[in-house]
Formats: structure tokens, sequence, C-alpha cells
């Protein structure tokens, strides 16, 4: 068995999530002619939980492909994908400042789910796991709202905020996993590993 894992994720919280679990591991990105984006694109009238598990498995399929295209020593394949849902509105990461904005409001003073599916492929088995997770905003005015996307920090994250970063002080309740609303939930992912055959 290999002593390391490949993270097919280009997020830096994802990284940093599996260097506290001590796991060693190797980045699988996407080559320049992929379009990583379009894997993420939601279906009509798909379900959150049923789009997050489909991303996710969409993007584990594409970092196989890309580990045998590469010729590359075989290893488990780590994938993770997280959304914010409010009912069944998804909320992904803003195209711009006014959509971080939208999203924001529409979130403000008001509790939603934030959903992380994480799989694991070793050779031609596959394992996976889900952590939704209910995160609680103040009411927040509209300055606030305006202050916080001009910081920049929203860019990339799905539902426009960093439940790490500054956002933190909107935050008045977090039920289930800090890791998983960060992107990989660190419990679910140890399972997965173990499932897998990796020793953690």
């Amino acid at each position: 068995m290999p002593d390391f894992v490949y993270l097919a994720s280009q997020s830096p919280r994802r990284r940093q999530l599996l260097e506290q679990l001590g796991v060693p591991y190797e980045l699988l990105l996407p080559d320049a002619e992929e379009d990583a984006e379009a894997l993420e694109v939601m279906q009509t009238g798909e379900a959150p939980l049923v789009y997050v598990k489909r991303v996710t498995a969409l993007k584990l399929d594409a970092a196989v492909a890309r580990l045998k295209r590469r010729r590359l020593p075989a290893a488990p394949v780590l994938c993770s994908d997280t959304t914010v849902a409010q009912g069944r509105t998804v909320f992904g990461k803003p195209a711009d400042g006014q959509d971080a904005e939208r999203m924001l409001e529409a979130l403000s003073g008001s509790t939603h789910r934030v959903l992380t599916a994480v799989a694991v492929q070793r050779g031609g088995r596959r394992f996976e796991a889900i952590s939704v997770s209910r995160v609680s905003f103040d009411a927040m005015t509209r300055p606030q709202i305006r202050a916080y996307v001009a910081t920049g920090e929203p860019m990339g994250k799905a539902g426009a905020y960093a439940v790490q970063g500054r956002f933190a002080m909107h935050i008045s309740r977090i039920n289930g996993s800090y890791s998983g609303i960060m992107g990989l939930p660190l419990q679910e992912t140890a399972h997965v590993l173990r499932a897998a055959g990796y020793k953690i």
C-alpha cells in the first residue's frame, strides 16, 4: 500500500485539512485543457444532496482518468466537493462581487446547510461519505455585507463565505462538522481512507 494519497483538489483548505490528519499527499490537478468548472454545473431540479454527491463522483472519475493518462504510480485518489444549500436552492461559488452580495443577503439572519461529499478510489473500488452541517448567520446590514465582499474572501467559496476567515464574526451557531464546512470533513475522510485500506 502506498504511503501517500493523491489529492485531486485545488483548494488550499483541503490541503491544510489533509495535513492536519497527518496524511502525506501529492496533488493531482486538472490539465490545462480540462474544464473542471463544467463538472459543477447543476442539473434542473437537482436536490442539493444529489448534486454534491454527483459532482464529487465526476471529479473522482476525471482524477482517476488523469492518473492513468499520466501513468503515475498507483495510490488512493481523494476528491471532495462542498455546497451550501437553503431548502433546495444551491449557493455555489459567486461569479463576482455582486453575486456574492446576493448570496449573503439571502443567507443573512437564517440557517442553511453545508453539504460536503468525500470519495476515495483505490484500484476499482470506491468509498464515499457525506457530511451535512447547519450554519446560522446573524442578520447582516448591507454595509456589513459590502465590507466583507470587498475583502475578496468570498470569491471561490461556496455560499460566498469562509467559516475559518473574517466572516466568522457573523456566524452565530454551527451544528455539525467544522472541517466539513471548511471543505473536507476529517472524521468522514479518515473513515473512507481506512475503508480503502490506508492506515491512518
